[in-house]
């Protein structure tokens, strides 16, 4: 039976509905079950293949998740560029079957008793690719699946989900080691990912809209739009900032829990599990506040909360050896988890336009993703060098002071920000058609100023100018004519004439036509823009200049 979705129209979100309304949708509803099968398989294999190498050395351990995120970091751009040049359902389906056939062999050589460190770790960064590959289409496809307007609420049902599974998954795999040894929790892992592709094969998708030719970008181009994108826009730039100060320190519980319970509360795999499992309840449990935590402290009240919570779990956990009170105070651990990745996730998601925003998420999972894998193996090696407790009181400090960075480099608002497409700029009528690759084009826009409103118009011009280099300017610059005052010449560069016929249909949006009609409300009465377009003559034929 296929499945299908409509979001509801206009992208709202009445205040009425819950942090549940998502799963009303039977599209976001059957992932969300299939991919929760999926997430319990990964935490069960994570308890399997931590507590394989738990006698080598707490290095080794810690390398368990720098194998698993190590992979965005280096695959997470590219992944982005291919989740938005190519059908998004197409690769996830694609990595799912390869992550299938990972963990399949991780359970043979298990099975088989020839699973040293050095293959585990190493089929372990394989599924990390896999993940890498399948994050940015993940996330890019969840607009699809839900209104603008609930985004958040589906934000923090993908952290619910994760958790939920880190409730249960280490639980059973913890278990299941002790009962069957490791290599079924990497057989159940492999079994997991069938359940998304069964889901996204039936999934009645609307056909996207075609990209002309004209304006495909090739892979390389793809790539530095997104370094320019994410440059250029300051509401994503302090969304990373926040996700970096928050994640090495946050990382530490994930990477030195396996040590905790082991070395400093002596218990076995089970006991690993449990810990694991307060986590993953504390998140669940925290899902039914998150309405009323968002609405009380705000965005960034809620990652100052998060941040100062898990610095008080750290500590907790550093100073405390009785397995109950370490388990009760990782509850709200699973609280602010779920609470600052749902309010970052939520931020990037709504943040980002359409033709951008898998690269956009990739970036924000390079940080995120990237930083755990960094902080993991530099936690491990702190705990062996300076002791368990002292590296979790340093990781404790720090998202001390990430808590209060955040009045210092709070998120902006989101009211400022309409990603919505916006076809508001007219066909250039030009003498001669140019090719695609033609250029570099040179735009230049002339503009009429009273004298009164210099200074009003060049702060507005501002805004204007990230918007044209988000959007694909190479250069830009705003020139006064010295010989007419208030004569205002605008100069930007693009790549090519596909570049710029893609500003024109795709890349533009609300926030973009906002920041111009503010510069053009400036001009003098009865005067209008005008633009001309030029090209570069020593890199096209010649007579193809306009």
């Amino acid at each position: 039976m296929a499945v299908s979705t409509k979001p509801r129209p206009g992208g709202g979100s009445s205040g009425s509905e819950s942090s549940w309304a998502p799963l009303a949708l039977p599209v976001f509803r059957a992932l969300w079950v299939a991919q929760f099968v999926s997430n319990v398989g990964t935490w069960m294999q994570t308890v399997g293949a931590q507590w394989l190498l738990l006698g080598h050395g707490a290095t080794l351990v810690t390398l368990v998740q720098t194998a698993s995120s190590l992979p965005v970091v280096l695959l997470a751009l590219p992944s982005g560029v291919l989740a938005d040049r190519f059908d998004r359902r197409r690769l996830l389906v694609v990595a799912q079957l390869a992550m299938c056939a990972v963990a399949t062999v991780l359970a043979v050589l298990a099975f088989a008793g020839t699973l040293s460190p050095g293959p585990l770790l190493a089929l372990t960064f394989l599924l990390g690719c896999g993940t890498a590959l399948m994050g940015p289409a993940w996330q890019a496809i969840q607009p699809e699946l839900v209104a603008r307007g609930q985004l958040a609420e589906a934000s923090a049902l993908g952290a619910v989900n994760m958790n939920l599974a880190r409730a249960i998954g280490p639980a059973v795999g913890g278990v299941l080691v002790a009962a069957a040894g490791a290599g079924w929790t990497f057989a159940f892992n492999a079994v997991s990912f069938l359940g998304i592709v069964i889901v996204l094969l039936l999934w009645k998708r609307p056909p996207a809209k075609p990209v002309p030719p004209a304006e495909r970008e090739r892979f390389l181009t793809a790539l530095y739009a997104a370094r320019r994108y994410v440059w250029n826009a300051p509401g994503i730039r302090r969304v990373l900032l926040r996700t970096a100060l928050f994640i090495p320190g946050a990382a530490a519980v994930w990477s030195l829990l396996p040590l905790v319970a082991g070395d400093s509360l002596g218990l076995g795999s089970g006991g690993y599990g449990l810990l694991l499992a307060a986590v993953g309840v504390g998140a669940v449990s925290g899902a039914f506040l998150l309405p009323r935590m968002r609405r009380l402290l705000g965005a960034n009240g809620t990652l100052a909360a998060g941040a100062a919570a898990f610095a008080v779990v750290l500590a907790v956990l550093a100073t405390v050896h009785v397995s109950w009170v370490v388990a009760l105070a990782l509850l709200p651990a699973g609280l602010a988890w779920i609470g600052v990745l749902s309010t970052l996730n939520a931020a990037t998601q709504t943040r980002l336009p359409g033709w951008v925003r898998a690269r956009g998420l990739a970036v924000y999972l390079l940080v995120f993703q990237g930083g755990q894998a960094l902080a993991a193996p530099l936690w491990g090696a702190l705990a062996q060098w300076l002791g368990l407790t002292t590296a979790l009181l340093i990781a404790a400090a720090l998202l001390l002071l990430a808590a209060a960075s955040v009045r210092l480099w709070p998120l902006y608002d989101a009211a400022r920000i309409d990603p919505t497409p916006s076809d508001h700029w007219p066909v250039p009528p030009l003498v001669h058609e140019p090719g695609p690759a033609d250029g570099p084009v040179l735009v230049s826009v002339v503009y009429h100023v009273a004298p009164a409103d210099r200074a009003a118009f060049t702060a507005a011009m501002a805004d204007v100018a990230r918007s044209r280099r988000r959007t694909g300017a190479l250069t830009w610059g705003l020139y006064e004519d010295g010989n007419a005052a208030g004569r205002f010449i605008e100069n930007y560069l693009i790549g090519s004439w596909a570049e710029h016929l893609a500003q024109h249909h795709t890349r533009l949006t609300e926030t973009d036509r906002r920041f111009e009609t503010r510069a053009r409300s400036l001009l003098l009465p009865g005067t209008e823009p005008e633009i001309t377009h030029a090209f570069d003559t020593t890199a096209m034929a010649p007579g193809r200049a306009t």
